[in-house]
């Protein structure tokens, strides 16, 4: 038999979702956990809907947000109610606390998130719809969203987002989209109004809204295609990109994995760390790049495509390697070459991590040469030929040829 506590003995700290309905909405049991707590953590909002029942110490979030957290995790051991807005561990609190708190000291008792409520109202199987919080992020993050006949639920940050949402909508080609306001859901101010994206006019929004998008695309919208390999139109750039056909087979030899982490040096336009961040929310990209009109470049480059939390260092290679995080995958396309970079890059990668880079000089291809025939790993041609006009008929007209290595470090 275990000598550990029982969950019961451990746990100290409350989580407690509410809605727009305040007290009306708790069961009994979240009732009385809110009426006995001796202190209780929330936004002003949530201590105004519960005021009748609060008889302990209120104590209102602090910023930075982090304080509070300090302030909870320093009463371990001691009965804590938190309030949360609907489900805690969507988008809410419950995910910050759970970093610094063990499940078997906490509790929670959720309420229905702006997502469930927002999929009720407007009769959408939530598990068909896509989902996504633009509450105090960009609101580019929906672009990968964006395909016709799709349906998104998207929490904003306050008043303003639905008109944010219906210009970045008309802007982008999907004006005729139809977008639906839910605004103040579940509770006595509840309000549902919709409009086409581009002739939203709505006036005195309740800050507290959430938006149905049903995608309409026009003829030229900027849909993202579920690939890698985007046409290069899609980039702003100045010659220096991985070409389409060239970046698909890269981004195939990185072969993403949840949670990874790619370092791309000579990132140029910054497109393949964009293309691997779109293969799953949960990755995660560096990109170096030298110049400061191309860093300024890339960081335009991944805001339109949906991936504005790109970590971007300028700088050159090997020194702008020094205290960046570990990386699981590094792609070396511009200044490979450069005396340490190569070494410098296979020294930080992880153990059984992948290294990818791509020569079209022969310096770079003779780099590549020397550590194939040293360490082993892939080495592979890619030559890739478009039809051109040729007079007044069609030939082919080779791109440059890249020489690619690919290697994995051992796990020793």
């Amino acid at each position: 038999m275990s000598d550990l506590p029982s969950r019961s003995e451990k746990t100290w700290l409350t989580i407690i979702g509410i809605g727009e309905d305040g007290p009306d909405g708790l069961g009994e049991e979240a009732r009385r956990l809110i009426a006995s707590a001796p202190v209780v953590f929330g936004g002003a909002r949530h201590h105004a809907l519960l005021d009748r029942l609060i008889s302990g110490e209120r104590l209102i979030w602090q910023s930075p947000f982090e304080a509070s957290v300090d302030d909870i995790v320093s009463r371990r051991g001691t009965p804590v109610v938190v309030l949360a807005s609907g489900d805690p561990f969507l988008y809410g609190v419950g995910a910050t606390l759970s970093r610094r708190i063990a499940a078997d000291e906490m509790r929670t008792i959720p309420a229905p998130s702006a997502f469930s409520l927002a999929a009720s109202r407007l009769g959408w199987p939530l598990q068909d719809t896509a989902t996504v919080s633009l509450h105090g992020r960009p609101i580019e993050l929906i672009m990968p969203h964006l395909h016709d006949g799709r349906r998104i639920i998207a929490l904003t940050s306050d008043e303003k987002g639905p008109a944010e949402l219906a210009r970045l909508l008309t802007n982008y080609g999907f004006g005729r989209s139809r977008l639906t306001v839910l605004e103040a859901l579940g509770g006595e101010r509840e309000t549902v109004r919709s409009a086409l994206a581009a002739e939203l006019a709505f006036r005195a929004i309740d800050p507290l809204n959430v938006c149905g998008v049903e995608v309409v695309a026009d003829e030229k919208a900027r849909i993202l295609p579920f690939t890698n390999g985007l046409d290069d139109g899609f980039y702003e750039h100045d010659g220096q990109i991985t070409k389409r056909e060239i970046r698909a087979l890269t981004l195939s030899a990185l072969s993403p994995r949840y949670g990874e982490l790619l370092w791309d040096i000579g990132a140029g336009s910054g497109s393949i760390g964009i293309e691997w961040m779109l293969c799953d929310p949960s990755l995660k990209a560096i990109a170096i790049e030298q110049s400061p009109e191309r860093a300024a470049r890339i960081a335009r480059n991944a805001t339109a495509l949906g991936v504005p939390s790109l970590a971007l260092v300028e700088g050159t290679a090997p020194s702008a390697l020094r205290d960046l995080a570990q990386p699981d995958a590094i792609f070396i396309g511009g200044g490979g070459s450069e005396p340490g970079v190569l070494a410098a890059a296979i020294e930080a990668l992880k153990a059984g991590g992948r290294l990818v880079a791509n020569a079209v000089t022969l310096e770079m291809e003779a780099l590549l040469l020397s550590e194939y025939a040293k360490r082993g790993g892939t080495l592979t041609r890619l030559e890739v030929s478009r039809a051109a006009p040729v007079g007044t008929m069609s030939g082919w007209r080779p791109a440059m040829p890249v020489t690619q290595w690919r290697w994995i470090k051992d796990l020793t």
